[in-house]
């Protein structure tokens, strides 16, 4: 069995799918990605039991029959990356232990595990499925991800919230002391059993997906099941099981009754905030914001008795307060959003703050105070 693909587009397909394969793994196998060619497709998938990620690609010639092997992913990849671009590799099978390579003068055999050795993760009954823009689904990963808690005891922090409420789609993600949510516009072709539906994303699976999807407006279609999470389109398809878990309500930790509202521009903010931050506490990170009529003061100090003030011009008619942040969360805050003005509500010394952009409610951003 022979066939052939170019090295360009070999690369692209399992640079895709080796961000799901394991670097260290309990399994042989779990080391491989599977190759399924049927004529002229060729499907590389990738698992680790819990993610699946597979891609579609076509090769230069179509083949008689199929063929199902699995193969080494690091070492395809790194042969892959060291032949000349825009060349041809050929690949030849004569057993089910050897697979061997040629392009140009180099060749190559690597040894294959057999394809029933190959597990799969299970995808069961869909509860609610419908469409939405690669562009639109990455952006909100992207602008809540960054919140998700990393090996926190309490295991459903570790991955990210998506709620089906009605014809939207809601992605939350916190960590205990910050909280991201952000919201889609109204959905396409939205099929659901129900009007509101919950499922908690791995973090690994999330950070893979805002990897494979592109800026695009090509749709992606979405299914959401009691144990799963599965995107398809044309060119991938994902798998996911899910935390199985109770996630917290975070409706109960959006501030309300916020009297005192700052209005800043989120470059400078951004700016004041990084550079307080270089003498700030390296472990706690806490800084000190004083709030007075148009103008915001940061102050920042450190074990070794080092301090930084800076202030910046911000719209702000309120009363003076003094009030503390862990500076990372901020930072975080202000290079996720966009928009040149953002909004930071507060209602007094103990309260959470609410970021956003001066524009939109799409995307909310909630910080914990600190005890300085």
């Amino acid at each position: 069995m022979k066939f052939s693909i170019d090295r360009d587009i070999l690369i692209n397909g399992l640079s895709v799918v080796a961000g799901v394969v394991e670097k260290k793994q309990t399994m042989a196998v779990l080391a491989n990605v599977l190759f399924d060619i049927n004529g002229s497709d060729l499907i590389i998938t990738g698992t680790d039991t819990e993610v699946q990620m597979s891609v579609r690609l076509l090769l230069e010639m179509p083949i008689d029959g199929a063929l199902r092997t699995t193969i080494p992913a690091k070492k395809l990849l790194d042969i892959a990356k060291s032949l000349p671009e825009k060349q041809l590799i050929e690949f030849s099978a004569e057993d089910e232990t050897k697979l061997f390579l040629r392009c140009g003068k180099s060749r190559f055999t690597l040894s294959t595990i057999s394809a029933n050795d190959f597990p799969s993760v299970e995808k069961g009954e869909d509860l609610a499925s419908f469409s939405l823009s690669q562009q639109a689904l990455k952006g909100l990963i992207d602008k809540t991800s960054f919140a998700m808690a990393q090996q926190d005891v309490r295991f459903y922090l570790n991955g990210m919230l998506w709620e089906l409420d009605e014809n939207v789609l809601n992605c939350i993600a916190t960590d205990g002391h910050r909280l991201a949510l952000s919201s889609s516009e109204s959905l396409v072709d939205l099929q659901a059993q129900q009007p509101k539906s919950q499922i908690i994303v791995p973090r690994k699976a999330v950070l893979e997906l805002s990897r494979t999807l592109s800026q695009t407006e090509d749709t992606v279609e979405i299914f959401f099941g009691a144990n799963h999470l599965y995107i398809k389109n044309s060119y991938f398809t994902f798998v996911t099981s899910l935390i199985d878990g109770k996630y917290p309500d975070y409706k109960r930790v959006l501030p309300t009754n916020l009297g005192r509202v700052i209005l800043g521009n989120r470059q400078e903010l951004r700016d004041t905030f990084n550079r307080a931050a270089i003498l700030s506490n390296e472990k706690y990170r806490g800084i000190q914001l004083m709030l007075s009529p148009n103008q915001m003061t940061i102050q920042a100090t450190n074990p070794e008795r080092e301090e930084a003030e800076d202030s910046v011009m911000v719209d702000y008619q309120g009363d003076s307060l003094e009030i503390g942040f862990n500076v990372s969360y901020l930072i975080d805050v202000m290079s996720i959003l966009q928009d040149d003005q953002v909004k930071i509500s507060l209602s007094n010394a103990n309260s959470s703050a609410l970021i956003q952009s001066s524009e939109s409610d799409a995307s909310l951003y909630v910080v914990m105070p600190m005890r300085l």
